[in-house]
């Protein structure tokens, strides 16, 4: 049997007559540990299980497309300094017909070696077999398709292929590194079963948009200590000739920024949300701490008269604290593995990987525990010291009384209708008027997370409804294969239930101010078009210039542009022009990093007739059947994105993961309400023990005293609900800010809903611990609470 130290003993009663107490601080640490591991653990199952895929697939590091580029420039680019590995390939869209599917999909045909083996972005079969180049109709699908449509290698397709419908068989299922966030042109969420990758074979592509001895595409990667901006430059020279539209990094790859974006979104959830709890936790600790150390000032004499030094009982009581941080340590430990675990998973549906092993290294669990320690042992220090510190002549006297003074907390005109205990309540309360506040800061916390989770769902809908409702009158958009004039919008017209039809210009271009750049595309909208209704973020109409351009707000800070300054824009299509255009005008939006022009005025400045290549369609819905089946066997179509699919699918993306995600923050939120006013009453219970049992002797009822202890408390909280709706509304502006990318900036809206359900929770919390205590309250001995220790 193993021989404790007498303070060790000691050690163990107290946490034992603590332990409501250290399991509500245990709770708070707890929460503040499961965010943190779970953050830390999924970042590193994402960062390992990217790195070691695309190191096993060679994944490419530059990319670059052209018109029609001659084989033989492949050697001319493999040769440039820093340039490792090369591979040219052909890369097409087209539309798919699926069986028992009404609407036409999208796919991006991509070229595979004959020999089917590819150098850089190779495939990783997950069933089935490669394609056989001898046979021309047959293709490799992504697993996201294939799952969305049921499908499996031996079933077959009808693939409209530069005008030609082919039925192509699926050879087998394959995952690329290129394509693990799968999202289709012009959309926001992904949407397998509108859209699809397909491998075909190299000589299958070169015949059916004749491109024999010519290549579209190139993928490259780069020697250790390549320049990556000096080869862009170079291979944007070398394709200039050939149509080239601008080459760019890996980090710009749509695929490869999704993952990375998602990455740094878990770093901020990792700073921000722990720091709140792990706050509350220090303050609970030194509150705890603090009352025990006075109570024990008898105790703490006698050890100092015994011998111990000052010191030995400092650590005491740091090691108290340390116990009841390290319990919440171990808790969140177990959360966290199971919440980071489930944050895989979600992942792996979201991320395309051949698999996402989840092994959480030591890191996470290090990094926790040192913080969360680290801030327990903060909040206690000061306690602590004074126990040290104590004189062992001092500490064996009663502390002296405390120095009371008449003070009027109200006029006597609003006193004089108060009982006797609501006014004791409120001299209790302030009493202490730091205490107080901090207290009801804490509780406000709880409402404030709250706040911030249930703000998403407000977030999400606003955006649906100012992107998909306000700006965006169409119910389907087309991308064409090729520029039309606007003779092709009377052609689409006569399409069945066709009731308007606009037609805009997508430009791809570098835009450039000073020394800032961006690749983004400038989108021509013709004049008087009201099926994009261009709004600011507050609602205001906004109207295309007749000249000039009009910049989102994100994307003039990107560039560091204001109205009147000249942006530079280079055409990466067509006679590649470099033009001069002001910004005439800067809105606010909530999506994209947008650049608008008058049609009319794009086209002009780049030389080409007055031309678009996206048609933006109204449906008579009753005819929609009629329409999408007529659309499939169009050759002119590049692309399709319809509206209510893309809204549905925005609310499917985003609901799987948020019903969780609230839930497991009501759950946080509960806990910190609960730990701060169960410890706040059972240190009020411990402080006024006495005075309450000789109230109760002088002839109070139960009721009475119970309503002097617990009123205080729900002062306190009553309190706590406004003030926990203001930090709430500072937090989630906190969120919004850190969680802004150049696809999504997330308004900070809090409907009038979010602020009730956040506040009903936490006085359930709190009511909760307030049974807790009343329980205790109502079986007070009073012959032992009115003893007096001489």
């Amino acid at each position: 049997m193993v021989k404790l130290h007498p303070l060790d003993r000691k050690l163990v009663r107290d946490l034992w007559r603590l332990r409501g107490q250290a399991i509500a601080i245990a709770l708070i640490v707890a929460s503040g540990v499961a965010v943190l591991v779970m953050s830390l653990a999924t970042i590193d199952a994402l960062q390992k299980t990217t790195s070691a895929y695309y190191e096993r697939q060679h994944f490419a590091y530059v990319f670059a497309s052209a018109k029609r580029a001659p084989q033989s420039l492949a050697a001319r680019i493999a040769a440039l300094p820093g340039v490792q590995l090369v591979e040219t390939r052909i890369v097409r869209w087209a539309t798919v017909d699926v069986d028992g599917f009404g609407e036409p999909v999208i796919a991006t045909l991509v070229s595979v070696p004959d020999s089917g083996k590819s150098l850089l972005n190779q495939l990783t079969l997950q069933r089935g077999r490669m394609v056989d180049p001898v046979n021309v109709d047959e293709a490799l699908v992504n697993e996201a398709f294939a799952d969305a449509h049921h499908l499996a290698p031996g079933d077959r397709l009808r693939v409209l292929m530069n005008g030609r419908q082919r039925n192509v068989e699926i050879a087998g299922i394959a995952l690329s590194p290129e394509f693990i966030y799968t999202i289709g042109p012009g959309a926001l969420m992904p949407d397998p079963k509108r859209y699809g990758v397909f491998w075909m074979s190299q000589r299958t592509l070169e015949a059916a948009y004749d491109l024999d001895g010519a290549f579209n595409d190139v993928v490259l990667t780069l020697l250790p200590g390549g320049s990556e901006r000096l080869v862009i430059e170079a291979i944007d020279t070398l394709l200039e000739p050939y149509g080239g539209t601008g080459a760019y990094p890996r980090r710009d790859q749509i695929s490869h920024w999704f993952v990375t974006n998602e990455i740094k979104q878990l770093e901020t959830m990792a700073r921000i949300l722990p720091s709140v709890f792990l706050a509350v936790a220090a303050f609970l600790t030194n509150v705890v701490l603090t009352r025990l150390v006075a109570i024990e000032r008898a105790e703490i004499g006698l050890l100092k008269a015994f011998g111990y030094a000052g010191g030995a009982i400092a650590w005491h009581y740091t090691k108290l604290v340390i116990a009841m941080s390290g319990l919440g340590v171990l808790l969140g430990w177990a959360a966290g593995w199971g919440l980071g675990r489930w944050m895989t998973g979600v992942y792996a549906g979201l991320f395309r990987f051949p698999g996402l092993v989840y092994l959480p290294g030591a890191r996470a669990f290090v990094i926790s525990a040192g913080v969360s320690i680290g801030a327990a042992i903060a909040g206690a220090v000061v306690a602590a010291r004074r126990a040290g510190r104590l004189a062992p002549a001092e500490a064996m006297r009663p502390p002296s009384p405390p120095l009371f003074r008449r003070r009027e907390f109200a006029p006597p005109w609003l006193t004089s209708w108060l009982d006797q205990p609501t006014r004791i309540v409120l001299r209790q309360v302030l009493r202490r008027p730091l205490r107080a506040f901090l207290t009801s800061l804490g509780a406000a916390t709880s409402v404030a997370v709250l706040v911030t989770a249930l703000q998403w769902v407000d977030a999400i809908n606003l955006l649906v409804d100012d992107f998909f409702q306000r700006q965006q009158h169409q119910d389907v958009t087309l991308g064409l294969v090729e520029p039309a004039r606007d003779d092709v919008v009377g052609a689409v017209s006569r399409l069945p239930g066709v009731l308007a039809v606009e037609l805009h210009r997508v430009v791809a271009a570098r835009l450039t101010h000073e020394q800032r750049s961006r690749r983004e595309a400038v989108i021509g909208v013709p004049a008087g078009g009201e099926l994009e209704s261009l709004r600011t973020a507050d609602g205001a109409a906004v109207r295309v210039p007749d000249d000039g351009l009009l910049l989102s707000s994100a994307l003039a800070d990107i560039l560091h542009a204001h109205v009147g300054d000249t942006i530079t824009i280079e055409v990466l299509e067509g006679r590649r022009r470099h033009i001069a255009v002001p910004v005439a005008a800067i809105f606010d939006t909530y999506i994209g990093t947008t650049a608008y022009m008058n049609r009319a005025a794009l086209t002009r400045a780049i030389g080409e007739p007055d031309t678009g290549n996206t048609l933006l369609l109204r449906l008579d819905p009753a005819s929609s059947t009629a329409f999408f089946a007529k659309l499939k066997r169009v050759p002119a179509i590049g692309g399709a994105t319809v509206k209510a699919a893309a809204v549905d699918m925005f609310h499917e993306t985003m609901g799987k993961t948020m019903l969780v995600y609230v839930s497991f923050y009501v759950f946080f939120s509960c806990t910190l309400a609960v730990g701060v006013v169960y410890n706040n009453l059972r240190i009020a219970l411990s402080e006024r023990g006495r005075e309450l049992a000789t109230l109760r002797v002088l002839g109070f009822r139960t009721g009475e005293i119970t309503y002097m202890l617990l009123g205080e408390a729900a002062l306190l909280v009553l309190f706590a609900l406004p003030t926990g709706a203001l930090l709430g509304w500072a937090l989630a502006s906190l969120m919004a800010a850190s969680f802004a990318t150049e696809l999504f900036r997330v308004p900070v809206v809090i409907e009038t809903d979010t602020y009730a359900w956040a506040m009903l929770v936490a006085l359930a919390a709190a009511t909760a611990s307030a049974l807790l205590v009343q329980r205790r309250l109502q079986r007070l001995d009073l012959i032992a609470v009115l003893k007096t220790r001489e």
